[in-house]
């Protein structure tokens, strides 16, 4: 028997080859399209988001008191808005904010576990109060980490500070973030110290940031620039310039903060006073800062900054309650201590009128 092969079969094939030939590369060519798009369409709304963020978000955040509210929002954003550096330029200047509040988070964590241990020591628990300072110490561990990932965005941003030449700021958002990295980078190197461990700040920073402070205008920031400079020339030996007093600047400052509504100077001052380990000077400062709170309310467009300064006045305070007496400083007696003397109160002999 004789096969015929059906000669419209080869071309059947090569057609049917040729079709998905054809197939594949317009697949291929609208998905490379739509891979376009979408980094186009990412990159807009990474620029959007940036230019929001720092227009609109991070001012509404200063008008805030709600710290607790600030905290969560940059650990729990600070992954989605840095993430669009990967598809636009680098948000190093939200990165600043947001890695800034994000180490307060951590610096509050090891805070709070402080007090833990302060407390455990005064019921003679050694144990308890040796694992708080373990957990005191991995917190001051992360904040470091945190603090120094927004000082080395701020430097992306802004250059190397302290070498002499000023960035030239857009605005007043603009110089706050700028003030804002400075005290990141200090808080970096601080939060190292505490730590006991090795994060990788660079040990000059300190006298970095004293030199960088220069480029603010001190009676726009409520005297902090200054304050944030003495704080530095007293805990740093032989820093502090000849002619100079650190504690009487940080007087000083401490007079512009309470005037401004932005009690930021009393922090420095407070730390400077702990660092040279001067309990009444401590104790003043914290007393000159609840008597502020009650004669001068919070600038209205900085409440956030204030509120931040008087949550880390109260956690000093707490120390010294908790070293003292094993319990925070009570309920609304900000400015008043366990060991103050009662004022006499006049009483009356009942007996005569029985």
């Amino acid at each position: 028997m004789t096969h015929f092969r059906n000669p419209s079969r080869k071309a059947l094939f090569t057609a049917r080859r040729f079709r998905n030939l054809v197939a594949a590369c317009t697949a291929s060519a609208i998905l490379s399209g739509c891979g376009a798009v979408n980094h186009m369409m990412y990159k807009t709304t990474g620029d959007v988001m940036q230019g929001f963020s720092r227009d609109h978000t991070v001012p509404f955040l200063m008008e805030s008191g709600d710290l607790a509210m600030g905290c969560a929002m940059s650990e729990a954003t600070a992954p989605l808005l840095m993430s669009f550096g990967r598809v636009t330029s680098e948000p190093d200047q939200l990165a600043v904010m947001l890695y800034l509040s994000a180490g307060g988070c951590a610096d509050e964590q090891a805070r709070e576990h402080e007090l833990a241990a302060l407390a455990a020591l005064h019921a003679m628990n050694g144990n308890a109060a040796e694992d708080a300072m373990i957990r005191q110490k991995r917190a001051h561990a992360l904040a470091a980490r945190r603090y120094f990932k927004g000082w080395q965005h701020h430097n992306a941003h802004y250059g190397e500070p302290g070498n002499g030449e000023c960035p030239d700021f857009d605005d007043d958002m603009d110089e706050f973030i700028y003030m804002a990295g400075l005290l990141s980078g200090l808080q970096s190197l601080n939060a190292q110290t505490q730590s006991t461990s090795s994060i990788g700040v660079p040990a000059n920073i300190g006298s970095v940031v004293a030199r960088a402070t220069g480029c603010l205008e001190n009676d726009k920031w409520w005297g902090a620039p200054m304050a944030l400079r003495a704080t530095v020339w007293a805990m740093i030996p032989g820093a502090q310039p000849k002619g100079e007093d650190a504690f009487e600047r940080l007087e000083i400052a401490d007079a512009q903060g309470e005037a401004a509504g932005v009690r930021l100077p009393h922090v420095f001052h407070a730390i400077a006073a702990l660092n040279r380990g001067d309990e009444a000077m401590v104790r003043e400062v914290i007393r000159n800062h609840a008597e502020s709170l009650e004669s001068a309310p919070a600038n209205e467009d900085w409440r956030f900054v204030d509120a931040m300064a008087t949550d880390m006045i109260v956690a000093v305070s707490d120390r010294l309650w908790v070293e003292n007496t094993g319990h925070r400083t009570p309920l609304g007696q900000l400015g008043t201590f366990w060991d103050d003397k009662q004022e006499a109160v006049e009483t009356m002999d009942l007996d005569d009128l029985l």
